[in-house]
């Protein structure tokens, strides 16, 4: 039974480290709802293909979160309207470009300038290139049902029809004009949603955490490491275990502290720039953003992006 202490051990390690992060972020995605009801200031953002992921990136240093926390403000920017780019590039970039990991990874690799620079440079390239691939998804195949109807309920008449949103304001004449102003709801009933929000990532954070525990449990980290000298084998295999071992990016500098000169400088930043952006922990809560398809596409192109520049990185220091 000695492997089921193990996974139990592991699985507490995770759900104690991520839980505080989910409960800030849907702290503040509560917040935004209840000071911005309607969410104009969302619709307001850029929409352009560039500078609209990099201000979603730049959002990030408003949150200092893991990615866990991130999962409810990008569900409360789409819900709102926010451009699908600008969302999508604060949901690939925060959980890296925020103040406490990048000083964590300045803590733990003091004297690797390389990295300093290769980290939240490879996040922010990373977030641009998703940011630009998933929106080639019509939208019915890029968000979750709900989350998609709640989006169009706030977005203009013009850019979204009546049919569309279904929500009965199909009526019998013209339909009248949608209030310049969205009342604030009452601060009971947003700490209602908050709550049931927060009780439903929590479901699905602990079946990641499960999941995340058995899989860390049945393939020891040390076969991963085991390849760590060969350039293409220890990208490789770093990929795997940044998305096995499912450490929240707040920490996982210091995790890699402890194995990095065994490694490549390519697998390290590999393990550092994955992870945040696909885990086994991750997974089931970006099931509230995105359709299974989309998951899988970020996956992909995610994990093809970082490949390569591992690769590259080899090249430039090996």
């Amino acid at each position: 039974m000695a492997w089921l202490a193990t996974a139990w051990a592991i699985f507490q390690g995770l759900l104690v480290e991520a839980l505080p992060f989910l409960l800030i972020g849907v702290a503040i995605a509560s917040l935004a709802r209840w000071l911005a009801p309607g969410g104009r200031w969302m619709q307001k953002l850029p929409r352009h293909p560039v500078l609209g992921p990099l201000t979603g990136a730049a959002l990030g240093f408003a949150l200092p979160a893991c990615e866990c926390g991130n999962v409810p403000v990008a569900r409360r920017l789409l819900a709102g309207g926010a451009p699908l780019g600008t969302a999508l590039g604060f949901l690939f970039a925060a959980p890296v470009l925020n103040p406490i990991v990048l000083a964590s990874t300045w803590v733990a690799f003091p004297n690797q300038a390389w990295l300093l620079a290769a980290r939240p440079g490879g996040a922010l390239l990373l977030s641009l290139l998703l940011a630009s691939v998933l929106p080639l998804l019509p939208e019915t195949a890029l968000l979750d049902p709900a989350l998609l109807e709640e989006r169009r309920l706030n977005q203009p008449l013009a850019e979204v029809g009546l049919l569309e949103r279904r929500t009965g304001l199909v009526g019998p004449a013209t339909p009248k004009a949608l209030p310049d102003k969205t009342p604030r709801p009452p601060l009971q009933e947003v700490l209602q949603h908050g709550s049931r929000e927060f009780l439903d990532l929590a479901v699905l954070l602990v079946l990641g955490c499960a999941i995340a525990a058995t899989v860390q449990t049945l393939l020891p980290r040390s076969w991963l490491l085991a390849v760590g000298g060969a350039p293409t084998l220890s990208v490789l295999s770093l990929m795997l275990l940044a998305v096995v071992v499912s450490v929240c990016s707040s920490v996982d500098a210091f995790l890699a502290l402890g194995f990095a000169a065994q490694i490549t400088p390519g697998a390290l930043f590999a393990f550092l720039v994955l992870g945040p952006v696909v885990d086994l922990k991750l997974l089931g809560l970006l099931r509230v953003l995105l359709r299974p398809k989309a998951i899988a596409l970020t996956s992909a192109a995610a994990a093809v992006t970082v490949l390569v520049l591992g690769q590259w990185i080899n090249l430039l220091l090996l």
